[in-house]
């Protein structure tokens, strides 16, 4: 399974150094709220992480699937509609697994996909919940993508010994 969510970013997680590589690759983007932060996340069928990616705030959502899914064997690949691209799809398929992602209301010729499979989403759904109870992650102070990456590999650690 794999989803993504977004976090608000305080005012002094700006400002990194430019030899850091400034505000584009610390994973701060612009909204209309302000600074904010996506983090993609692959979960097992458990509900625990397995992989994670920042990107700036307004990055969609099917340019960092590939990379979520990369050296993972799995039978069937859980996403929302963010994900719906024919190329990811035929992806998933070539890899032996069954793609679960309903289609776009927007396709014009829209696929099946198995919707009491989909139902078990709400496991990634729970984990982005769990996630953002720490301060730390719904309101990103870090300046550093590191940093923030490192704390939120402490949470998952947290969260897999629960």
């Amino acid at each position: 399974m794999f989803d993504s969510t977004i976090v608000r970013a305080h005012p002094c997680a700006a400002g990194a150094l430019k030899r850091s590589g400034g505000q584009e690759t610390q994973a701060l983007g612009r909204s209309r709220g302000g600074f904010s932060t996506k983090i993609h996340v692959a979960v097992d069928g458990l509900g625990n992480p397995l992989r994670f990616i920042l990107t700036p705030g307004q990055k969609s959502d099917i340019e960092q699937g590939p990379a979520l899914i990369e050296g993972f064997t799995f039978a069937h690949a859980l996403g929302d509609k963010g994900y719906d691209s024919d190329a990811f799809v035929q992806a998933i398929t070539q890899s032996g697994a069954t793609a679960v992602i309903p289609p776009r209301s927007n396709r014009k010729e829209p696929r099946e996909y198995d919707q009491c499979r989909y139902r078990e989403r709400h496991l990634i759904e729970c984990f982005m919940s769990k996630i953002k109870h720490f301060r730390r992650i719904f309101s990103r102070f870090d300046k550093l993508d590191r940093s923030f990456l490192g704390f939120l590999g402490f949470v998952a650690a947290l969260i897999w010994l629960r």
